[in-house]
């Protein structure tokens, strides 16, 4: 693996490196100040002037296979019950191959907005479609980006009291066992993995109390990780003091969930002793503001369970319910949204922070999602180029405040997967064509 010195960067979102990075075996050897060379011969000069560096963007919950369905006729103007309802029959027509174009598509985007590591949270599993979880790691493999592919599920569907139709759950034993099959395949360990598995069941209104139990019990005996949706709305907590004879929280705990294992999406309506809760356990939380402001679900503590000690991470969520993959621009809603939930001394650093460091503790990561020594090389490099970045003075704050959405170069592992705003060995007109085509059969 060739070693690259990325120099002089107009801006760094770290330390007293203005004399740019040092790239060596997929790792950051070197943080230069100005003036310092590097302390040995490099194999490539990349001439970063130009170039804001960041950390490459950690995305900690979304729903590859809903590109095919955003802005859906069915489902705009809708708060969460109501838009699942209206749109789980359309869902359940997914296919093998529409399921591999969505994913495509969704790493494509994700990837072209600065994203070097994702998540993603799928559950939904109507016939033929047993190989999702294969599909997923073969897409992120080709295109060469981290991914924690969470093994999610759903066994509670609308004759048991749940939410989801019958055609797109499966049994409880079923998931079982791909799930143990799924982490034997793929689960990598320790620094610089580049596929991750977690198990997620959905959501307290379509799983059982049995499976929760059960994936916790084998996340712990496989040393992985755990994930679900939590606490977005005032409806789920209706439902599970109905369905469970308890809130929320008090049903994560009772399910054995209540541990540092755990990250949850959304996170929003949680009381002052829940919040004290996730942080003395060590549960993450991925703020989804978007989707929170899109479906009107509410607004994440994100200040007090950091307080906590509950790390905070960043997520696009969904792309129905977003309608979009890009982490950047939800970087800046993650800062409008937390101004207007606090005030003004929430700033571009704690939102790119949530995006970053944040996303990573959610993952269990310790080696991405900050520029240090010994770091993963995962960066996002972005120009000032465009209009909207004219007359800007403070680059890293302009990313953010000016509307930065998509990076020009984008770096995983030391190896550059974006150039010049393009993806690498990935033709995009073929690639938008496909997935029109495959969304087509949704309407």
């Amino acid at each position: 693996m060739a070693s690259l010195h990325i120099k002089t960067p107009l801006a760094v979102l770290a330390d007293d490196c203005a004399g740019g990075i040092v790239v060596r075996d997929g790792r950051i050897a070197e943080l230069l100040r100005v003036g310092q060379r590097p302390s040995s011969p490099v194999d490539e000069v990349f001439d970063a002037s130009r170039h804001v560096v960041l950390p490459g963007l950690v995305n900690t919950h979304h729903h590859f296979y809903q590109t095919l369905t955003r802005a859906h006729p069915q489902a705009i103007n809708k708060k969460l019950f109501d838009w699942l309802k209206a749109l789980y029959p359309v869902w359940s027509r997914l296919t093998p191959d529409s399921m591999r174009i969505a994913t495509r598509l969704a790493l494509t985007e994700l990837l072209m907005s600065g994203v070097t590591t994702t998540s993603d949270h799928h559950y939904l599993f109507p016939s033929d479609l047993d190989d999702a979880m294969d599909i997923q790691v073969e897409e992120a493999r080709k295109l060469g980006i981290r991914m924690t592919v969470t093994r999610g599920s759903m066994n509670l569907s609308e004759k048991d009291g749940g939410l989801p139709p019958d055609s797109v759950v499966q049994d409880e034993d079923e998931i079982l066992a791909d799930c143990e099959r799924v982490i034997a395949k793929y689960h990598e360990r320790g620094e610089g993995a580049a596929i991750q598995i977690a198990l997620a069941p959905c959501s307290p209104f379509s799983v059982t109390k049995s499976l929760m139990t059960a994936c916790g019990a084998l996340a712990e005996k496989h040393d992985c990780r755990l994930h679900t949706h939590l606490a977005e709305t005032h409806d789920e907590d209706e439902f599970c003091k109905s369905m469970f004879g308890m809130s929320p929280l008090d049903y994560l705990e009772n399910v054995g969930w209540l541990n540092d294992r755990t990250w949850l999406a959304h996170g929003i309506h949680f009381s002052e002793s829940d919040v004290k809760r996730l942080g003395r356990h060590g549960v993450g939380v991925c703020h989804c503001p978007t989707s929170n402001m899109m479906l009107a679900s509410g607004q994440c503590r994100t200040r007090e369970l950091e307080a906590a000690g509950a790390p905070v991470g960043l997520g696009v969520d969904g792309s129905a319910s977003n309608d979009s993959s890009n982490l950047m621009e939800g970087v800046r809603h993650a800062l409008m949204i937390n101004r207007l939930t606090y005030d003004a001394s929430v700033t571009h650093l704690d939102a790119l922070r949530w995006a970053t460091q944040g996303s990573a503790r959610c993952l269990g990561r310790s080696d991405i999602g900050e520029i240090a020594v010994g770091k993963q090389a995962d960066l996002a490099l972005f120009t000032l180029d465009e209009l909207r970045f004219s007359g800007a003075g403070d680059p890293i704050a302009a990313l953010v405040l000016c509307g930065a959405h998509r990076a020009d170069r984008v770096m995983v592992a030391g190896q550059w997967k974006v150039i010049d705003g393009w993806p690498v060995d990935i033709d995009i007109a073929q690639l938008r064509a496909a997935h029109g085509a495959a969304a087509l059969s949704f309407l």
